[in-house]
């Protein structure tokens, strides 16, 4: 069971213990993703947690913040998402000190040198472009505009060029000034440790000025935009991207949505893998997925299908939403659903930074971290009826979104294919 500690600065500090492995994972989690971006601001976030990486006062450099980690064979990321930033080092228990003293220095000490900035630009660019040019990670953003609409839940984390061309050393100093505070972080550290040693050498290294956090994000409002989005590009396969607006992640149905997804396309066994792609042979890949947030959500259906067959992809999605809604589940589908659910973040959890994830995120969004347990629990309770009663609410042909990456331009084409709802 994992042990919580709360600094009088508001700094919250969990700590979880795992036998039978020799690593451990130190993570920072800040509230300091996209969503708390302004127009001006559009990839202010991504951008701060590449410069992280860039230097501070003992690692003075990215070569010399890489050696100390490469030098005992550990591991070093980040990320960032619309509700928060993640910084993480996972390495062999017996050198979890140079994790804690690495991740500190970045997150006390950085410069964000402008000419460090200058060069990180073009990184960012070049990964912008990346993204551009491969449709299976712009079509799940151009899906959540259609759902968010043009506010900062809608917008990718990548940015605009504008931005990224343009911002400067005091915005990355007033920015992290702002947000990230004590009370708007937390430690997590997962893995075969002493946890008392650890939460004395977190107090240590992670020294953070007493501040408090300067704004919230704005709340997601609802946004009726439109029902198709096409991307025009000469591709060699069609992605699709079709669903509805979902629940927030604090919704009493969230985790019956969950389970709902995984039976429509969570796995090989799904209706979408085994009726859309097997039986008909109209996709590559297809998987239907839940994005969660604080005050919002969608379920949505990404497919990469055949140039000329997308008509017959589009109504064959659609045919498994509506099928579900009005012919029922299973209790054996339901059981395996669950149990997939339940199975699957079992395995997640065998990697200690996915471990430390969970518990920071729910410790930072929510106010309590959560427990394996207690998710479980949460699933295991879902009825035939909470499933039904969420898809009923959700798939109605006017909720509909349909985005389109291909050499298509007629909305109305697809407009017409949602109608078989």
């Amino acid at each position: 069971m994992y042990k919580k500690n709360k600094l009088e600065n508001g700094l919250r500090i969990i700590t979880n213990k795992i036998l039978g492995t020799q690593s451990a994972t130190v993570l920072v989690l800040v509230g300091a993703g996209s969503r708390y971006e302004k127009i001006e601001q559009r990839g202010l976030s991504h951008f701060l947690e590449h410069m992280f990486f860039k230097g501070a006062k003992k690692y003075e450099n990215t070569k010399q913040v890489s050696e100390a980690i490469d030098s005992v064979g550990g591991e070093f990321n980040a990320f960032t998402g619309k509700e928060y930033a993640g910084y993480y080092v996972k390495v062999g228990v017996e050198n979890i000190e140079i994790a804690c003293d690495v991740l500190s220095d970045m997150m006390i000490h950085s410069t964000f040198k402008q000419e460090e900035i200058e060069k990180e630009r073009g990184v960012i660019l070049e990964e912008y472009n990346m993204y551009q040019d491969t449709p299976m990670y712009q079509i799940g953003w151009d899906f959540e505009r259609l759902v968010f609409g043009d506010q900062p839940l809608g917008w990718d984390q990548i940015g605009t060029k504008e931005v990224i061309g343009r911002v400067m050393n005091k915005d990355f100093v007033d920015y992290k000034k702002q947000l990230y505070t004590p009370e708007n972080t937390v430690i997590a550290v997962v893995g075969n440790i002493d946890e008392e040693k650890i939460l004395e050498m977190v107090k240590k290294y992670f020294v953070l000025e007493n501040a408090k956090k300067a704004f919230e994000f704005a709340p997601a409002v609802l946004i009726e935009g439109e029902k198709v989005f096409l991307r025009e590009k000469k591709t060699e396969q069609a992605h699709v991207a079709i669903g509805f607006p979902g629940y927030a992640e604090t919704h009493k149905d969230h985790w019956a949505l969950k389970v709902l997804s995984v039976i429509l396309g969570g796995n090989m066994s799904s209706r979408m893998f085994l009726g859309v792609r097997e039986a008909k042979g109209l996709a590559y890949y297809i998987h239907t997925t839940t994005d969660d947030y604080m005050d919002g959500g969608a379920i949505v259906t990404n497919a990469g299908v055949d140039l000329k067959r997308i008509d017959d992809a589009v109504k064959g999605i659609i045919e498994e939403y509506r099928k579900l809604r009005d012919e029922g589940v299973l209790e054996d589908e339901l059981k395996k659903a669950k149990s997939f659910v339940k199975g699957k973040m079992v395995l997640n959890l065998e990697d200690s930074e996915e471990y430390a994830h969970l518990l920071a995120k729910y410790a930072l969004l929510h106010g309590e971290a959560k427990s394996p347990e207690e998710i479980a629990k949460a699933v295991e309770a879902v009825t035939i009826d909470d499933v039904m009663r969420v898809a009923r609410d959700l798939f109605k042909a006017e909720k509909m979104k349909i985005a389109a990456i291909g050499p298509y331009d007629d909305k109305s084409r697809f407009e017409k294919l949602a109608e078989g709802l």
